[in-house]
């Protein structure tokens, strides 16, 4: 995932107030909100990124959407939208989360599911995780219907592909192949 330069500067900026402030976990625990807001929101996401709306709207759609967010994330809307940013602010919530989790010496690991996960799966996949990252693990579920079944594990650079879909292509390529 590549972020902008602009994004990681925003979200070290953010996170050295944080820190300084000591609100460091609550404003992770609010760009976390932020991230999936705007990751289920497209219309939300096109509203920030759109020239022809105006900063004060972009300013009170976000204070109106996250209207429980605390000052230092309420002040980094402020810092975006008066510099004509907005468009950026979800690469600035995932690089804080990130940067959050590499300072707590944690990695994300994404686990990519067609049906919701048990807790017994999700218990044996994060030791899987914890195992190839050899690290604490924070694990992020996602569903994804279209890969049928199975699972696919992503931490850092590294890659477990068990989904149904990628077995099945799979065989594709193997009769194509004879």
């Amino acid at each position: 995932m590549k972020l902008s330069r602009a994004a990681s500067r925003y979200a070290n900026a953010i996170l050295s107030l944080a820190i300084d402030k000591s609100e460091a976990v609550a404003v992770n625990e609010e760009m976390k909100t932020i991230l999936v807001t705007l990751n289920g929101n497209k219309e939300l996401r096109d509203f920030m990124s759109s020239p022809l709306i105006k900063s004060e709207q972009k300013r009170g759609a976000l204070r109106q959407v996250f209207k429980d967010a605390g000052v230092i994330t309420m002040g980094s809307f402020d810092l975006l939208v008066d510099n004509k940013r907005a468009d950026i602010l979800m690469d600035v919530a995932t690089k804080y989360i990130l940067l959050f989790e590499e300072m707590n010496k944690r990695e994300i690991a994404t686990v990519t599911t067609a049906v919701e996960i048990t807790a017994d799966l999700e218990q044996k996949v994060l030791a899987k995780a914890k195992e190839l990252a050899g690290k604490d693990i924070t694990l992020e579920k996602k569903i994804d219907e279209s890969i049928l079944g199975g699972f696919i594990l992503r931490v850092g650079d590294q890659e477990i592909n068990a989904s149904v879909a990628n077995k099945l292509g799979q065989l594709k390529r193997t009769f194509a192949a004879r």
